[in-house]
C-alpha cells in the first residue's frame, strides 16, 4: 500500500510537470522594413532553435518560470528581453538588420544598402598599414582617386579629375568647412581616428549636398561595443625621410547599458624631406590631433557628443617663393632648387599654421511605424595663418594671410523603410562667418563675408524584384552671400561698375568699398538602377543632374595666395555650374584559380558654366614674382574609366591591379582641361597567411604615364640684357614632366597576442621624378626613398 501511494504521487507529479509546460513561438523581423529574417538563433533557458525562411520559430515545451529570451543574427544587434512563461506565448522579435552590401567591392559590414551609388572603401587594416600618411595620399589606393599636391605634406583628394569644393569630406557626419577652396589647403584630418573610409564617386550622393560634383569622402569611427570593457591601442612609427616620429593613442571605455567614452590623440614631427639628389629646404611638418566622444546608444534611441581638433604647422618649399623675374625664369630652367641647406627640423617662412575644431551633438529615435529620425548640430572653427618671406624681423612674425572661419550647421534626417522600399528625407541649414584679419598689412586674399545656406532632399529606393532595384532623389539648395570687400577703384570701374552699381558703398581715394549680396539657387536630381541577376554579376547605372554654387574664392579672390605661391583673381559675375553626369559599374566574379573579381566603371560628365582656374599672366610684387591665376567659366566635358582586378592565385596569394584614365576637354576654347589626372596603373602582389601570426607581405608597382593632353598657358617675363635693355623671355609652365614608375613594399606580422609591427619601403629604387599634379614641380623633384617602421600595441 505504501509503495502504491508513492507511485501515484510520482505519477501525478510528472503529469503536473507536463501540465506546467507551455509553447513559445514567434517571428523574427527586421526592425526597419519588417521583412522576416531567416537563420536567426533564438535561445530561451537551455533550449535553442533557429528561425526558418519566414522568420518563424517555435519551442514546444517550456516550463513555467522567468527566462531571458535572446536572439542573434548576422550583422544585427543582439536582442535580449526578460520574459515570464505562465501560458502559451506568441512573440515578435524585431532586430536591427544591416542588409548585405550591394556594392562593387566588399565594404564595411555595417553599411546599409548603397543602391546605385558607386562606392569604394578603405578598410581598418588598410588605414592601420598606412597610419603615418595624410588623407590625400592614403586615398590614392582607390582607382580613380588622385591628389593635387603642394609638396608632399599638403595633398588634396581628386576624384575623377575634380577636387576642392567639388569633393565633400564628411567627418563622422559633419561636412568639413575649412577654406577648402584653396589648392594647397589640405584636409584637417587624422586618419587614425577612423575605422573605415568610404569614397562615393560622382554626384549622386545628394544627401551630402549638390556641390559634391566629384564625389564624397565619408570617414566613420569604430562602433563601440555594448559591453563592460576597456580597450586601447598605441601606435609608434619611425620615418626615415624627414627623420620623423609619429605616435597615436586610442582609448575607449564602454558599459552594457549603452554608455561609452572614447579618446584619441596623435602627434607627428618631420624635418626637411629629401629628394634623391638633395634636401628639400623648409619642408618639415609638426602636427597634433585630439578627439573625444561620449555617447549613450541603445537600439531604439541614442545621443552622442563628439569633438575633433587638429593643429598643423607645415613648411613650404623655400625655392617656390622667388624674389625676382630673373630668379623665377632660372628656377624653372635648372635641375636643382635655388635654395638648399643641411637637414634641420626648423620650419621657417613660408609656412602654414592651421587649426581646426569640430564640436557636434547628435541624437536619434526609432519609431516602429514611423521610422528613424535623427538630428545633428555641429560647430566648426577654422583658423588659417600663412607666413611669407618678408623684409624685417617684425614683419616675418606677422602672417600674410590670417583667416578665421566659423560654421554652424543643423541637420534633421528621416529614414522610413519597408520590405519593398525606403524613403530618406532631410533638411539642413548652415551659417558661416569668415573674418580676414587686416593686421597682416597685405591685401586680403578673400574678404569678410557671411554665408547663409539651406537645403532639402529626399531619396526614394524601390525593390522591383529580387534582382532589380531602382532609386530616385532630388535636392533643392539656397545660398546667400553677404560680402564686404575693397577693390582698387580702377579695377572696379573696369570690371564691375556697369554690372553691379548697387554694390557700391563708398570711395576712399583710389579704393572703393563694396557690399556684394549674391543669391544662388540649385535644383539637383538623380536616378539609378541596380541589376544583380546572380551573386557573380552586378550592374549599376546612375544619372545625376546637378548644380553647384561658386565658392568665395571663385567669386572674390583678389591678391597673393602666399603658400600657394600664386596670385588669384576671382569674378563676381560667375554663375552656377550646371551639369549632367553618368556612371556605370559592372562587377563580375569568375571561377579562375581561387577566384577572380573584375570591376569596370566608365563615367561621363558634361558641364555648362564649369568654373576653371588657369594661368593668365605674371606679376612682380613686394613679396616676389608670381604667376597670376584667373577664374573663368567654360563649357566642359569629362569622361573616363576605372578598372579593378583582384585575382586570388591561392587563398593566401593575391594579385591586385587597378587602372584609371580621365579625359577632360574645355569645349569653349577647344583645348584640354588643365591639371587632369594622368593615366595610371597600380599592381600589387600580396601574400597573407591565415594563421594567428597574421603575416603579410605586399610588393606593388605604381606607374603614371606622361600627360600628353594639356593646355598651353605659358607666360612671358621681362628680363634685362647686359646693356640694360629689356626683353621678353617666354617661360614654359604648361608642359607636364615625364611619366614615372615607383616600386614599394610592405610587410607585417603579429609579434604576440597584443603586439604587431609593419615595415614599409616607399620608392625602393630612389627614383628621381616630378609629378604633374604637384604645384611645386617647377622647383624640385619629388621625395626620395622612405622607410617606415610601425609598432602597434593593443589592450
Amino acid at each position: 500500500m505504501k509503495n502504491t501511494i508513492i507511485l501515484l504521487l510520482c505519477f501525478f507529479g510528472i503529469m503536473n510537470s507536463y501540465a506546467q509546460s507551455f509553447t513559445v513561438q514567434g517571428i523574427v523581423k527586421d526592425f526597419h522594413d519588417k521583412t522576416p529574417l531567416k537563420g536567426a538563433t533564438i535561445k530561451i533557458g537551455s533550449q535553442t532553435t533557429t528561425s526558418d525562411l519566414k522568420g518563424f520559430f517555435k519551442f514546444n515545451s517550456v516550463k513555467k518560470g522567468n527566462y531571458t529570451l535572446e536572439a542573434n543574427h548576422t550583422d544585427c544587434d543582439q536582442f535580449i528581453e526578460n520574459i515570464a512563461i505562465d501560458e502559451n506565448k506568441s512573440v515578435e522579435i524585431l532586430l536591427e538588420h544591416h542588409a548585405q552590401d550591394i556594392e562593387t567591392v566588399v565594404i564595411h559590414g555595417n553599411h546599409k544598402n548603397t543602391g546605385s551609388l558607386v562606392m569604394k572603401t578603405l578598410s581598418k587594416d588598410q588605414i592601420a598599414q598606412n597610419s603615418t600618411e595624410n588623407l590625400g595620399n592614403l586615398l590614392t589606393q582607390i582607382s580613380g582617386v588622385g591628389t593635387l599636391k603642394t609638396g608632399n605634406n599638403i595633398a588634396k583628394p581628386i576624384i575623377h579629375g575634380l577636387y576642392g569644393s567639388r569633393v565633400a569630406i564628411i567627418n563622422n557626419g559633419v561636412k568639413l568647412a575649412e577654406q577648402e577652396w584653396g589648392v594647397e589647403h589640405a584636409p584637417n584630418i587624422d586618419v587614425n581616428n577612423f575605422e573605415h573610409i568610404d569614397v562615393i564617386k560622382g554626384a549622386s550622393a545628394l544627401k551630402y549636398g549638390s556641390d559634391a560634383v566629384g564625389g564624397v569622402i565619408v570617414l566613420e569611427p569604430s562602433i563601440l561595443p555594448k559591453k563592460d570593457t576597456l580597450q586601447g591601442a598605441i601606435n609608434l612609427s619611425g620615418i626615415s625621410n624627414g627623420q620623423g616620429l609619429a605616435t597615436d593613442i586610442k582609448l575607449s571605455k564602454t558599459w552594457e547599458n549603452g554608455w561609452g567614452i572614447r579618446a584619441n590623440g596623435g602627434y607627428k614631427k618631420l624635418g626637411d624631406l629629401s629628394a634623391p639628389d638633395y634636401n628639400l629646404q623648409n619642408t618639415g611638418l609638426e602636427s597634433s590631433s585630439f578627439s573625444f566622444g561620449v555617447q549613450n546608444i541603445s537600439f531604439k534611441q541614442g545621443i552622442s557628443f563628439d569633438y575633433y581638433g587638429t593643429n598643423q604647422e607645415i613648411g613650404i618649399l623655400r625655392s617656390s617663393h622667388i624674389s625676382s623675374a630673373e630668379d623665377f625664369a632660372a628656377a624653372l630652367s635648372q635641375q636643382e632648387p635655388l635654395f638648399q641647406r643641411d637637414f634641420t627640423y626648423d620650419i621657417d617662412n613660408p609656412k602654414q599654421d592651421v587649426q581646426h575644431h569640430i564640436a557636434k551633438i547628435s541624437a536619434f529615435k526609432r519609431f516602429e511605424n514611423l521610422g528613424k529620425i535623427s538630428a545633428t548640430y555641429s560647430f566648426q572653427y577654422n583658423h588659417r595663418k600663412e607666413f611669407d618671406i618678408r623684409r624685417g624681423e617684425d614683419l616675418s612674425k606677422i602672417p600674410s594671410l590670417d583667416l578665421e572661419l566659423i560654421t554652424n550647421d543643423f541637420n534633421v534626417n528621416h529614414l522610413f523603410e519597408r520590405e519593398k522600399y525606403s524613403i530618406e528625407s532631410g533638411v539642413n541649414a548652415s551659417y558661416q562667418n569668415n573674418y580676414s584679419s587686416p593686421l597682416t598689412e597685405t591685401r586680403r586674399l578673400v574678404p569678410n563675408y557671411d554665408r547663409y545656406a539651406a537645403g532639402v532632399y529626399s531619396v526614394f529606393k524601390y525593390k522591383i524584384s529580387p534582382q532589380l532595384n531602382a532609386e530616385a532623389g532630388a535636392r533643392y539648395d539656397y545660398t546667400f552671400f553677404d560680402i564686404d570687400k575693397y577693390y582698387n577703384l580702377s579695377d572696379w570701374n573696369q570690371l564691375y561698375a556697369t554690372q553691379f552699381p548697387q554694390f557700391e558703398v563708398r570711395v576712399n581715394q583710389n579704393r572703393i568699398l563694396t557690399n556684394p549680396k549674391l543669391t544662388y539657387q540649385n535644383f539637383s536630381y538623380n536616378a539609378g538602377l541596380e541589376f544583380r541577376p546572380s551573386d557573380n554579376f552586378n550592374l549599376k547605372f546612375n544619372y545625376a543632374r546637378i548644380g553647384r554654387t561658386p565658392n568665395i574664392a571663385e567669386l572674390a579672390a583678389d591678391g597673393l595666395h602666399h603658400s600657394a605661391a600664386i596670385i588669384e583673381k576671382g569674378n563676381l559675375a560667375i554663375e552656377n555650374e550646371r551639369g549632367s553626369q553618368f556612371n556605370l559599374v559592372a562587377e563580375v566574379k569568375l571561377p579562375v584559380l581561387s577566384g577572380l573579381d573584375i570591376t569596370v566603371n566608365p563615367y561621363y560628365f558634361d558641364t555648362k558654366n564649369f568654373i576653371n582656374q588657369v594661368p593668365s599672366g605674371y606679376q612682380n610684387t613686394q613679396f616676389g614674382a608670381f604667376v597670376i591665376y584667373q577664374y573663368e567659366q567654360i563649357d566642359a566635358k569629362m569622361y573616363g574609366l576605372d578598372v579593378d582586378l583582384n585575382l586570388k592565385i591561392t587563398p593566401e596569394l593575391s594579385l591586385i591591379s587597378q587602372g584609371s584614365y580621365v579625359h577632360g576637354q574645355d569645349e569653349t576654347n577647344d583645348v584640354p582641361l588643365i591639371l587632369m589626372l594622368p593615366t595610371n596603373f597600380r599592381n600589387s602582389l600580396q601574400y597573407k597567411s591565415s594563421g594567428k601570426s597574421n603575416f603579410f607581405v605586399n610588393v606593388n608597382n605604381t606607374t603614371f604615364l606622361k600627360q600628353n593632353r594639356f593646355p598651353r598657358y605659358d607666360i612671358s617675363v621681362q628680363l634685362f640684357d647686359n646693356q640694360g635693355e629689356a626683353y621678353e623671355q617666354p617661360v614654359d609652365i604648361s608642359t607636364p614632366p615625364n611619366g614615372y614608375t615607383l616600386w614599394n613594399a610592405k610587410a607585417g606580422v603579429n609579434l604576440s597576442k597584443n603586439l604587431s609591427t609593419i615595415f614599409t619601403v616607399d620608392n625602393i629604387l630612389n627614383t628621381k621624378y616630378r609629378d604633374y599634379l604637384n604645384r611645386l614641380r617647377y622647383f624640385s623633384d619629388e621625395m626620395g626613398r622612405n622607410f617606415t617602421l610601425t609598432f602597434n600595441y593593443k589592450f
